[in-house]
């Protein structure tokens, strides 16, 4: 009698569940100083922590004000640094990853960490193109639904000359 064959994993799926994309907290709006608006679609049924972060600092109005401190043009927008150099995070303890399976894409909302895979704290970044160098190794959060036209409008550089700023980000609701 043969084995039988190991079984495949299979990836989540790329959009979210309809049941996440109706709670109004898992939608992310960043009002951006180049006149854009952004809203990306978390996903706490992959990354619960990660998205529970953002909404917390959110709430707080971490972000109004923050730059996009490093944007590397057909790679990534990085931002959610208070120092704005690509050093600093909130007050709240750093976060374990949460490796999710989904691929980086156009549009792919991750959290930014230094070399240890367990320090994501308040950073963040959007994908301008595929990344599959990336794929397991940063915790994916969510993806840009809308505006991506803005996000491709950041102002480039590490740092960039005029960093685009974060305006305003709030939840949906």
């Amino acid at each position: 009698m043969a084995a039988k064959p190991a079984p495949v994993p299979t990836m989540p799926s790329l959009v979210a569940p309809a049941e996440v994309a109706a709670v109004p907290a898992n939608h992310l709006f960043l009002e951006l100083s180049n006149g854009g608006k952004v809203e990306i679609v978390m996903r706490p049924d992959l990354a619960p922590h990660h998205v529970e972060r953002i909404q917390t600092l959110v709430r707080r109005g971490f972000y109004n004000g923050l730059t996009f401190h490093r944007v590397i043009p057909g790679f990534m927008a990085q931002g959610g640094d208070p120092k704005g150099n690509g050093s600093g995070g909130s007050d709240l303890p750093d976060l374990k990853a949460e490796f999710t399976g989904i691929p980086f894409l156009r549009g792919g909302f991750a959290a930014a960490r230094a070399e240890d895979k367990d320090t994501a704290n308040s950073q963040f970044f959007i994908c301008f193109a595929p990344r599959p160098d990336l794929d397991n190794k940063y915790t994916v959060m969510g993806r840009v639904v809308a505006g991506m036209d803005a996000v491709d409008a950041i102002a480039p550089g590490e740092p960039p000359a005029e960093p685009t700023k974060i305006v305003r980000a709030y939840l949906g609701g």
